[in-house]
């Protein structure tokens, strides 16, 4: 039976396919599923190693739906870390299907304003944190096997599939450095920004060129290559990021401990739902 309670979680990703979550999910251990009380899903494991609680979603397509359900799994499970992870078409000659991008800026590109003298843009953007693309560049040395890119990523509510069209020259003519094009970015981002706590990262793996050969990769498996490779890189940006809390992979602390409300890194004690009525004191253990 699934849960509907809720365990302390440090880290949300979120995807908005099936071959997404899947190549997420198969990087995790010990999972079990917990159910919001208005029927969002995830499904909470670990990575091992780590001491990083991890948990997915499927959230289907489109910026508008992202934004909507990430505002309400970040309220629910109250994360340290989001990542939104999964494919990608790609812009630039020199990015190639398998490559992975992760999104130092994320362009929400239909805004501006029609006029008779042509469109005027009026870009939106948020940036990936600090934090985390230093933590991806850090990864990204260490992985013989991807080839990565800390480069803008292009979201709208649209499949690109010409790279003649006017969306495409759109693109090139007012976001000039996106180097891939997605749908669900900028909703995970907004939604992250709003809550001025978080350290988000969009990692998108490049599964065709948004181009009239879009179907031809796809029915090549490249999307099955584009999320492996970029679940791969999102497993090792939590790798290499330490939670706030204290406790790493390659920390000399233990790995965090966990009770139903408490959560053990280090010196550090994090009371996630308590409430406390009275004085606490907290005592070391001689060490």
């Amino acid at each position: 039976m699934p849960k509907t309670d809720t365990q302390p979680t440090t880290a949300v990703v979120l995807t908005a396919l099936p071959v997404e979550y899947d190549a997420i999910r198969a990087h995790l251990k010990d999972t079990e599923e917990l159910v919001h009380e208005d029927g969002t899903r995830v499904e909470q494991g670990r990575i091992e190693g780590t001491s990083w609680t991890v948990a997915i979603a499927e959230l289907g397509e489109g910026a508008v739906n992202a934004a909507a359900l990430t505002t309400q799994i970040v309220g629910w499970l109250r994360p340290e870390v989001l990542l939104f992870v999964g494919v990608a078409g790609g812009l630039k000659d020199d990015i190639e299907i398998g490559d992975v991008v992760v999104g130092t800026k994320v362009y929400a590109i239909h805004g501006g304003k029609q006029t008779p003298d042509g469109f005027h843009a009026r870009p939106e953007v948020w940036h990936g944190s600090n934090r985390l693309v230093q933590a991806a560049r850090s990864a990204l040395r260490d992985m013989a096997d991807v080839r990565g890119h800390r480069k803008p990523i292009a979201c709208g509510d649209v499949v690109l599939a010409d790279d003649k069209s006017a969306l495409a020259e759109h693109i090139r003519r007012h976001y000039s450095d996106a180097c891939a094009i997605e749908m669900e970015g900028s909703g995970a981002a907004h939604a992250a920004h709003l809550n001025g706590q978080l350290d988000a990262l969009v990692i998108r793996g490049i599964s065709d060129r948004a181009n009239r050969n879009k179907h031809k990769a796809d029915a090549s498996g490249s999307q099955q290559l584009a999320a492996k490779q970029a679940a791969a890189v999102a497993v090792a940006v939590l790798r290499k990021h330490r939670p706030r809390g204290g406790g790493s992979s390659d920390s000399k602390e233990g790995p965090f401990r966990t009770t139903e409300n408490t959560v053990y890194g280090g010196d550090h004690l994090d009371f996630r739902g308590s409430t406390f009525n009275g004085p606490f004191t907290a005592k070391s253990d001689g060490r």
